[in-house]
C-alpha cells in the first residue's frame, strides 16, 4: 500500500469515533489498526476476484420459440391441426474449468408442461466434457448432439428459415437426435475437419427411425454405434459435409437375427451476398429381416433457396420429400413445398410466417395451411 493510501487510512482512524477512544493515540496503535485494514482489504480483494474469476468462466444462455399452426386436413374425416404451443424453452449452461477443459449442458421443456398425461417433456439433450488436445484438436464425453445434418447441429428459431423444422430432417435423420459415448474432432488449416464418435445406439423395434430415439434415458446399449463426418468449409460461404452413422443392430439385441443399419447424409450450404441455398440428402438403409414391411429403405431430400434483403427481412422456398417406406412399391412418400418470410428486430430474435401444401400418400392425413411464430436466442 503506498504512503498516501496508508496517511489516509491513519488519518481516518484518528478522526473516527474508534479513533478517539484514546484522546491522543499513538503512532504505534495508528500503524496496527492501519495493519489490520490492510489485512481485511486483501482479503476480500482475494474474495472478489476469485468470485468473478468464477463468474466469468460460467456462461449461460438458451432459446424458445412459440408455434400458430392453422393446417387444414385433406383427408376427408381427418382432423385438422388448429393449435398454439410454445414448443421449446431451452437453457444452455457452460463452464470453463481452464482454458483446455470446459462443460456443455443444454436442458429443454417441450410444449409447457410435462407429467403424466400431458403434452411435454423435460429433456437434457446435451451433457458433456470437452478437452481440447491441441489448438486443431478436440475430444468430448458424455452426451452429445450427433455430428450429422444441418439442424441437429445448429437449430435455434433465428438461425433458420420456416417455423417448424423441415420434415426432411426430422423424420429421416432424425433431428433433434442425441447419444451418449465420446466423440473426437481434427480440423486443418485447408478448411478440411473431421468428426469420429462412438455412441448409444437407436431402438427401432417397428422401424420407426424418428420413433427410436432412446434420448439416453436408461438407453438400450446392447449394440452401440459409430459416426464419422468428413466437413470442407475452404470457400468463403460453402459449406459441404458428408456424415455415415452405422447401428451395429437397431434391435437392440431383442430379434433373434441383428439387423445392422446405416445412415448416409450429406449436405449443402452456400452464402454469396444475400443469396443462400440449402440442400439436404439422407437415406437408411436396414438390414431385412422379414418385417421391414418397406422401411428397410428410408430417404428423403430438399432444397431450399432464400433471400434476404437486408438485416431485417428475408423469404425462402423449399421442397421436400422423404419416405420411410421407401422399400418395396407402395405409394408412400410424401411432398411438402414451404413459402415464407422472416422478420429480425433484433439479430437473435426473429418473427416467422409461412404456407405450407403438402402431398401425402392414399389414406393418410395432409396438411396445408399457414404457420406463424417467434424465436429468440441469447
Amino acid at each position: 500500500m503506498n504512503k498516501q493510501i496508508r496517511y489516509g487510512l491513519m488519518a481516518a482512524i484518528a478522526a473516527s469515533p474508534f479513533g478517539a477512544v484514546a484522546a491522543e493515540p499513538s503512532i504505534e496503535r495508528l500503524q496496527e489498526q492501519v495493519s489490520e485494514l490492510e489485512q481485511r482489504a486483501e482479503a476480500l480483494a482475494t474474495i472478489a476476484d476469485s468470485q468473478s474469476s468464477v463468474h466469468s468462466r460460467t456462461t449461460i444462455g438458451g432459446y424458445g420459440e412459440l408455434h400458430y399452426n392453422n393446417l387444414r386436413n385433406q383427408l376427408d374425416g381427418g382432423s385438422d391441426n388448429k393449435s398454439i404451443d410454445l414448443h421449446r424453452f431451452v437453457l444452455f449452461f457452460g463452464h470453463e474449468f481452464d482454458a483446455r477443459t470446459r462443460l456443455l449442458t443444454e436442458l429443454e421443456v417441450e410444449h409447457t408442461l410435462a407429467g403424466e398425461g400431458q403434452p411435454g417433456e423435460v429433456e437434457v439433450e446435451q451433457a458433456y466434457i470437452e478437452f481440447d488436445l491441441n489448438p486443431q484438436m478436440s475430444a468430448k464425453g458424455g452426451l452429445f448432439l450427433t455430428p450429422v445434418g444441418i439442424i441437429n447441429d445448429t437449430h435455434e428459431p433465428p438461425t433458420f428459415y420456416g417455423v417448424e423444422r423441415n420434415p426432411v430432417e426430422k423424420n429421416i435423420i432424425p433431428a433433434t437426435w442425441w447419444e451418449a459415448g465420446a466423440a473426437f474432432n481434427h480440423r486443418m488449416d485447408n478448411g478440411l475437419s473431421y468428426d469420429l464418435a462412438l455412441h448409444s445406439g437407436l431402438y427401432a423395434n417397428d422401424y420407426n427411425i424418428r420413433g427410436s430415439r432412446q434420448k439416453v434415458a436408461k438407453s438400450k446399449a446392447d449394440a452401440l454405434a459409430y459416426t464419422a463426418r468428413l466437413k470442407w468449409t475452404g470457400v468463403p460461404g460453402l459449406n459441404l459435409a458428408a456424415t455415415l452413422n452405422h447401428q451395429t443392430d437397431i434391435r437392440q439385441d431383442t430379434a433373434a437375427k441383428a439387423v445392422a443399419a446405416d445412415l448416409l447424409e450429406t449436405h449443402t450450404t452456400y452464402t454469396s451476398g444475400p443469396f443462400s441455398v440449402r440442400a439436404l440428402f439422407a437415406r437408411w438403409q436396414l438390414d431385412d429381416d422379414g418385417t421391414a414391411a418397406g422401411k428397410d429403405e428410408q430417404q428423403g431430400w430438399y432444397i431450399e433457396p432464400s433471400y434476404k434483403f437486408n438485416t431485417k427481412w428475408g423469404v425462402f422456398a423449399r421442397h421436400n420429400v422423404w419416405d420411410n417406406q421407401a422399400g418395396d412399391d407402395a405409394n408412400s412418400k410424401y411432398r411438402q413445398t414451404d413459402l415464407g418470410i422472416s422478420f429480425w428486430p433484433h439479430r437473435d430474435v426473429v418473427i416467422k410466417a409461412d404456407y405450407q401444401n403438402q402431398s401425402a400418400p392414399d389414406g393418410q392425413s395432409e396438411y396445408d395451411g399457414i404457420n406463424l411464430g417467434i424465436g429468440y436466442q441469447f
